[in-house]
């Protein structure tokens, strides 16, 4: 055994579904990977190349050519829609459940109650079936505008003026009394009520929310923690290597959304820090798991900025350049996403994409781990690799990488 570590570049999916047609055909088209390279051809992103970027996209353009040592494949997303949360619950071996989707407004007099009762100040705010809640007048409650519709709600809030365990108090009270996926609970400093209210949107005529980008709440100090419904993460690699005593390191989003005790959790925004903290642990580690998601793209995407999303993953693949060498040995590297959210196709919103999988082994060169059926295979492979107990969802791929066989998968 050895380091098993896997890097979430979050949303740079590789090509849309197959099943987009049919389930989200507002996604046809959709490539976050290509349309970026080939609406800023002079980005730099060699070590990406190399592990396999193009083979994952599957074809080459200009200079940006096949890997012929790349050890890659792809995967399809099992999870409903293209959502983040769920997506990295899935890498970590849940099987995923179809969510609720259901509009804020439908239960905005549910919450209203209930956080009421749990000691906040809540008003309504604007005009009945388009409404969100103020509480405490520094936060709202609303729709999620940058998943998909009806799947998520967000707690915007004001750090200067509600501490973030408040923050997450709020959020614990919402996720209480609703059957979405997710409820997202988070703040910055340096921004006003005024300027959360003044981000506030309706879409498709029922979806009133806070737009993330445009309130502002992502500049400075930004804390946010994610409350899943339905995850038992009793069943997913992080726990079960925990409970085997293997170590467990989150940097990044995956300390906020994977639910596992272990004293290496970095959350944060930046790709620099993040890389940084990733090199660290990958230095001090001799035998576990380190998972972490760059975000900054994710962010890109949602602002529909493919310079802005180049210009992350030119810094993301220079520390490629100092992570790739410290995985020795046994060790095992994952490159991937969890979905797509390409910024030159005309909306905000996360697209179902195939991801990536580019797969660094020290001495091992041109194996294809095959087209995915789930991003769980991932966690799967990771149990194979430290010999515990598998997930609830996923196969192992680990002998294709390791002689290129199918034993085991």
């Amino acid at each position: 055994m050895g380091k098993f570590g896997v890097i979430v570049l979050d949303s740079f999916g590789v090509g849309a579904m197959d099943d987009v047609p049919k389930v989200r055909p507002d996604d046809i088209g959709a490539n976050t990977a290509l349309n970026i390279i080939k609406a800023v051809p002079q980005i730099k992103i060699p070590n990406l190349i190399k592990l396999g970027l193009m083979n994952a996209i599957g074809e080459e353009r200009g200079e940006f050519k096949f890997s012929p040592t790349a050890n890659w494949g792809t995967s399809n997303l099992m999870h409903h829609g293209a959502d983040s949360y769920l997506a990295h619950q899935e890498i970590m071996g849940t099987k995923p459940k179809m969510p609720l989707l259901q509009p804020f407004n439908e239960v905005i007099d549910t919450v209203e109650e209930q956080v009421k009762k749990d000691g906040f100040s809540v008003k309504k705010y604007g005009d009945p079936g388009h409404q969100l809640l103020l509480v405490n007048d520094c936060a709202t409650i609303g729709d999620n505008l940058e998943a998909d519709p009806g799947q998520v709600y967000n707690v915007t809030a004001a750090l200067d003026e509600m501490p973030f365990d408040e923050i997450t108090r709020l959020g614990e009270s919402v996720r209480s009394v609703v059957k979405v996926s997710r409820v997202i609970a988070f703040g910055g400093r340096e921004v006003t009520l005024k300027e959360i209210l003044k981000a506030r949107k309706v879409e498709h005529e029922k979806y009133v929310g806070v737009s993330a980008p445009e309130s502002g709440v992502y500049n400075v100090d930004y804390h946010v923690i994610h409350l899943g419904y339905g995850i038992n993460p009793k069943v997913q690699l992080p726990q079960i290597l925990r409970r085997s005593n293997i170590d467990v390191a989150l940097v990044g989003k995956t300390a906020d959304i994977i639910n596992v005790d272990t004293e290496r959790k970095f959350p944060g925004v930046d790709t620099n820090y993040l890389f940084d903290k990733f090199i660290e642990q990958s230095k001090d580690m001799k035998n576990g798991l380190l998972f972490m998601n760059i975000q900054e793209t994710d962010l890109a995407g949602h602002a529909e900025d493919p310079v802005s999303y180049a210009d992350v993953l030119e810094k993301a693949d220079k520390k490629l350049k100092e992570v790739i060498p410290l995985f020795t040995g046994d060790d095992i590297l994952i490159v991937m996403a969890d979905h797509g959210d390409d910024p030159t196709i005309g909306f905000t919103l996360h697209t179902r994409e195939r991801t990536p999988l580019l797969i660094y082994k020290e001495g091992k060169h041109n194996k294809y781990v095959g087209d995915r059926s789930t991003l769980s295979d991932v966690g799967a492979t990771g149990a194979d690799y430290f010999n515990v107990d598998a997930p609830e969802n996923g196969k192992s791929f680990l002998h294709r990488i390791i002689d290129g066989t199918d034993i085991g998968d």
